[in-house]
This record gives C-alpha cells, structure tokens and sequence, in this order.
C-alpha cells in the first residue's frame, strides 16, 4: 500500500481492523464510544479513493457537522473537495463529495446511475437511523445504494450493531464487517451536584437528596415569558440551593476547563451564561486577543451591529459563550472557531452540539437529566447521555474527561438517576416510513412491484412479520391517495406524478397549488412568500398577522387544498397528515424582499435570528426543487427570480461557508 496517513498517535486495534476490512473492499460499521476516533477510518477511505482516482462520497445528519468536515478536508485534500445541501453547491463534482444524507437518498432514488463513478460512501453518525423524523432517510440511502459502492457506517455505540450487520447482509451481497470497541481511550470519571454538593458516588447523592423530602425553589428568569429556573433546596434555614455557579467555581479549581455545559433550552442557555459573567476565565492578554479576534472575524463575515453580538462580545472577553439553533449562523461559527481556538472556556449549548461537531473538551456538565422528546419530557436516553458526555477528554490531549451531573430530588427519582449507569443502551429500530415523492421514484422504476421492496426495510426484517403490517398498509394507503389524487394512472406517473417525485416533504400541497394553476398566477414575490408559508411552523398561542387582501385570498386557496388534502388522508388513515401552510413570516419576508435591514426583519417577529434564517433557507431549498419540475418556462424564470430575491446577505449560506473557508484565527 503506497498511500499512507501519518498520526500522531498509534492506532487503535479497532481502527487498524476497520482499515483492513475496507483494503479488503469489504463495507464496515464501526460501533464505539464517542471520542474514540472514528474519522480516522473515514480519512483512510478518503486517502485510499483519492489515490486510486476514485470518488468518495461523505454524509453528515446536520449541515453544520457538513461544513465543517467540508472546511478540515480541503485542508486535508486541497482540491478535490466539494459539497452540496440544500443552501449549497460547492464543487459539485469533486472527486470526494461531502452531502446531506437526504440529497444522496434523492439522487440515487431518481437515477440508480447518479454515483456510477463513486466507490465509496461514509455515513457519519450511522444510528441516525434511529431518528423519528429523517430516520427513514438512511433506511432508504442504505436499501438503495448502487451495488458497487461501499459504505463505512461510523456511530456510538449500538447494542445490536450486529443485528443491523444482519440485516444489511441481507439485502446486500457483498461482505460487511463489524468493528465494536466498547472502552474509551480517554475514560470518563462522573461526578454529581445535589443539595449544593459535589461528589462522585451515588450513594452520597442519595443521602443528599433522598434521605428526606425536598422543596422546589423557583426564581424566575430576568424575562417572564422565559422559563422558570429549577433548584433544589432543602427544607429547613440555611440550606444551600443547587446552584451552576459553586460549580463552575469548582471547575476552574479543579482545572476542568474547557468546558461544554449543556442545557435544553436556548433561553436558559443564555440565561445561564449571563449568570457566570461576573466570573472571568481568561486572563488580560487573553481577553485582548479575543475581542479583537471576534470583531474581525465578525466583519469578514458580514455579521452586522445586533444586541447578539454585542452580548457575545461581553460574555467571550470573559471566556464564555452560549450556542444554539436561534443564533444567527455566522455567530455561531465565530463562537466554535473561538472555542476550538481555546479563547472560551466555557460553552452553555443545546444536545445538537454534541452530534458529531468537533469541538472537544475537558469536562461536561448536563444540567438535566430529563428533555422534551417530542411533544412530552421524558429522561434522557442513555445513548444521547454517552453522546453528550463523551464531548470529554481529548484524545491526545487529556487523560481522563470530566462529566458533572445536575441532580434535581425534585424532578427525578433516585432510580431514574441510577438507570442511566446501570440501564443498557437503547437498541436501534427501523423508522420507515416511505415519503409520497419515495413511492413515486420507486413505482416509476418498479411498478406494483415496489410494495415487495418492503420486505427489505429494517423493520420487516426486525419484526419477521409477511407483509401485512402497519408500516406495510401505511405504505399501501398512501399509494391509494396518489391513484385517487390522480399521481398515478393506467400504472404509470402523471404530469402531477413528475412534478410530486421532486418536491420531497410537501409533495402533496405544492403539487396540487401547480395543477390548480395557482402557482403560474403569483408573482415573483408571492412564489417566496407561498413557499416560506409551506415550511415555517409556528410556535404554540403565537399571533396571527394582518394579511393583505392579496395574501387573504392566497391563503385561502391554499387552506381549501390542504383540506381537500387532509380529508382524502383520513379517508385512507394514513398516520401524519400533510402540513398545513402557515403565513406567519409574510410581511418580514416582504421587508427583506424589498432589502431592508436583516435587524428590522429580525424586530418585527418573535423568532430569533437563526429560525428566521433557516425558514428563508428552506424556502429557497423548496423553490429549487420546483425548478427542477416539469413546469413552465415562465414559472421558471419566477422561481429564479424569486431566489435571487431572498438568497443575499444573511441568508446566502454558500457565500458564507466560502467566507468562514478562507478565515484563520
């Protein structure tokens, strides 16, 4: 072997075996705990098809995990590095391509031929797979994939790894091999903070909390629509609170930092951050860099004058930071470069941190050991606990991690404390559930016969059910709906089959707003407004804004469809009904239509930043998809005006990822 990756460290037992198995074109899933270096192998792969002249494709489950691993490999690979999501298309032909699972299961849905010239395919963060909304997305990436390609499966840990290996061997013939360590290389040491206390064995933490009963004390936030702050107190006078900041206090003493602290709420992030700003974690040297840092890094990106920013700045010259999805993107990208760059200290984030974006450091401490799962709050699940706690100990860099558990006696039994060190990890299940535009690519290419590729999802195969179950008859029921909506006739795809194949996620409304011909009368600006309108969900009790008499009359056409819609899906029982369209967002995207300052837009709602610009992303990633229909030459041209309307400045995430590329602290 001629290509070789100089490391500095000695591989791993489980890296060299994954590095065989793929020199002997066999596909592997790699099943570890989080830290253990799995890119490692992935950047084998890369060396491997690059050497040889071979394509390579890279999936990410989120774009930022995607743009980041785009930013270390052109570094890696210079040259042959390309991207595509929804927002960007970078070097699309590159010979290694890094995409979004969901483009990859499109593109192979649509055309079986689309990777004939690639070799390899990694799937980061493979128990994905597991996810309730987008888990069906790699079900189908790996049922579809071309046969000569290869795939590497990169994930934590996953107790029936080789029932998943099963499973795949079925459906492919080619060998795939299974790699499992279940040991870190950097161990982790748990600690926990009860009743004002830290200490490292539950035994104390269940006489501090559990001995006696317990009074919940409340503070409310500085703001009253934020949440209410949760300590534990005992009763009786004097006793001490479970307050964050004794224990930050004992993190810089016990030289526990950097440190990722996490909290599933964006509102107590922030407000937890704002708490800790009279401590400061840098030292003068340190805090001159970084302010100075963060403006230039802040002009170069074009982040503009905001209360944001102006925060961030305050709380970064200390060593602090928080981080999450309503921040602006750019923001956010600034706040990892600087922690990475090691200028903050501590970070008080969201769980999305913990998927896979290479931010290491030297402890964690999670706030809570309960989130919402949906619509409910249920205890955290132990695979996303080890996720979040093995953002810890850096390889190379630390021997032990540090994890600190917020223990509330008022919030959690002293059971669900201890299951969480006891309980098994939760196995992976199949979460398929073909979309309307999946069964329209398949039935073109298969026909009736595509109900029989049912009996190669995971679930069939984990339920060893024949082919009459739930999942079976919601796929059957919603081939149903588009023979009666007229998607499908004489067994063969309609006009409004061809265009519904396209438009993943809303092929239903937006197929039925083109036959109407609804979409060939809006004008260029009510083509984005309509499309947004599709995407944004709203929050609970929000306000409901005075529309134009224009906007009136658009949302009522769209309503009567998307009831027409629910109405035929009941009939059927199929168990999620089509989005309804919501025109919340109108008259902002109006205002930044008609160029006015993204700080205007972001007054005039009650969304943050980073929702605002993830809608208008998503309906520029919708009106994309249209363009690539069977539409008119007129509405065409719309589109693209349209897009044009709303993809500058704050929203052109492919200008910005080529800005945030070329920086360098």
């Amino acid at each position: 072997m001629k290509y070789k990756i100089k490391y500095k460290f000695e591989l791993d037992e489980f890296q060299k075996q994954a590095i065989k198995a793929v020199e002997k074109n066999h596909s592997v899933i790699v099943s570890t705990p989080t830290g253990t270096g799995k890119t490692v192998i992935a950047e084998h792969v890369m060396t491997k098809c690059l050497y040889e002249d071979k394509k390579v494709i890279y999936t990410a489950p989120i774009k930022a995990i995607s743009n980041q691993k785009f930013r270390e490999f052109k570094v890696a690979f210079p040259g042959k590095v390309g991207i595509i999501t929804g927002d960007v298309s970078i070097n699309p032909f590159a010979s290694l391509l890094i995409m979004t699972t969901e483009i990859f299961r499109n593109r192979i849905l649509e055309n079986k031929n689309s990777f004939y010239d690639h070799s390899w395919i990694i799937f980061d963060e493979i128990h994905y797979l597991d996810d309730i909304e987008r888990g069906t997305v790699w079900e189908e990436s790996l049922i579809f994939m071309p046969s000569h390609i290869r795939f590497i499966g990169l994930s934590a840990t996953i107790p029936n790894v080789d029932e998943l290996a099963s499973w795949l061997r079925t459906i492919h013939t080619h060998p795939i091999e299974v790699i499992k360590k279940n040991n870190r290389s950097v161990p982790l040491h748990f600690y926990f903070q009860c009743s004002g206390k830290i200490t490292s064995e539950l035994k104390i933490v269940k006489k501090l909390g559990y001995s006696r009963r317990k009074n919940i004390y409340y503070k409310h936030d500085y703001n009253q629509h934020h949440r209410f702050v949760r300590n534990s107190i005992n009763i009786g006078k004097g006793a001490p609170k479970n307050s964050p900041i004794p224990l930050i206090h004992h993190l810089i003493k016990a030289d526990h930092l950097p440190c990722i602290y996490f909290s599933f709420s964006r509102k107590h992030c922030e407000y937890l951050a704002k708490r800790v700003l009279s401590i400061n974690l840098i030292n003068l040297k340190e805090q001159n860099n970084v302010q100075e840092i963060y403006d230039n890094i802040c002009n170069k990106l074009g982040v503009s004058e905001s209360e944001r920013k102006l925060e961030l700045r305050e709380l970064v010259s200390k060593g602090i930071a928080y981080h999450h999805a309503g921040i602006h993107p750019m923001l956010k990208e600034v706040i990892e470069q600087l922690f990475y760059a090691k200028y903050i200290k501590i970070i008080f984030t969201t769980e999305t941190f913990a998927l896979g974006i290479n931010m290491p450091a030297k402890s964690v401490v999670i706030d809570e050991l309960k989130k919402k799962y949906g619509k409910f709050y249920k205890m955290l699940k132990i695979r996303d606990f080890y996720q979040m706690a093995g953002r810890s100990g850096r390889r190379g860099i630390d021997d032990k991690g540090f994890v600190y558990i917020r223990i509330n006696p008022e919030e959690l039994s002293f059971r669900q404390i201890n299951d969480i060190f006891s309980g098994k990890l939760e196995p992976i299940t199949s979460r398929f559930n073909a979309s309307y535009a999946t069964i329209l690519n398949l039935y073109e290419t298969y026909g009736e016969n595509f109900l029989n590729i049912f009996s190669l999802s995971f679930y069939h195969f984990l339920e060893k059910k024949q082919l009459n179950s739930y999942q079976f008859n919601q796929i059957k029921s919603k081939l149903k709906i588009l023979k009666q909506l007229d998607y499908i006739r004489g067994k063969k795809l309609t006009t409004k089959g061809h265009f519904a194949k396209k438009t993943y996620g809303y092929e239903l409304i937006l197929t039925e707003l083109y036959k109407s011909g609804i979409l060939e009368k809006l004008s260029v600006k009510e083509l984005g407004i309509l499309c947004l309108a599709i995407v944004f969900e709203p929050k609970p009790k929000s306000k409901q804004p005075k529309l134009s008499h224009k906007l009136k009359h658009i949302k009522a056409e769209t309503n009567k469809i998307i009831q027409y819609i629910h109405n035929i899906e009941k009939i059927y029982g199929t168990n999620t009904m089509s989005k309804k369209p919501f025109f919340d967002l109108s008259f902002s995207l109006i205002d930044w239509m008609n160029n006015k300052p993204f700080e205007e837009i972001i007054e005039k709602t009650d969304l943050d930043e980073g929702e605002i610009i993830r809608y208008y992303r998503m309906s520029i990633q919708i009106l994309r998809e249209i363009l690539d229909t069977p539409v008119s030459i007129k509405l065409k041209e719309n589109i693209s005006k349209s897009i044009n309307l709303i993809n500058y400045g704050a929203i052109d995430a492919e200008n910005q990822l080529k800005n945030i590329s070329n920086i360098e602290l």
